[in-house]
């Protein structure tokens, strides 16, 4: 099944190059994959992950993926 990964800010950098733009990526992932599982695949560090939304709305990183969902990862960000 495919799933829409975006990896944003200093994240992207861990998205698989064959897969899309820069930061959005179409993945494809097993049934019952989750969210952690998927980003400890991409070998993406954990404590660099601040927030996780899946279809828009925030996400813990145990849900399990399901065909066309959208995931967004973002790190920690400051403004000014």
């Amino acid at each position: 099944m495919k799933v829409e990964l975006n990896l944003f800010a200093s994240l992207a950098r861990y998205a698989p190059a064959k897969t899309g733009s820069h930061s959005h990526r179409i993945m494809d992932v097993d049934e019952g994959t989750t969210i952690m599982e998927l980003l400890k695949r991409l070998e993406l560090p954990l404590e660099k992950i601040k927030m996780i939304f899946l279809n828009g709305l925030h996400a813990t990183g145990d849900e399990v993926l399901r065909d066309g969902d959208r995931v967004g990862v973002f790190p920690p960000v400051a403004g000014g």
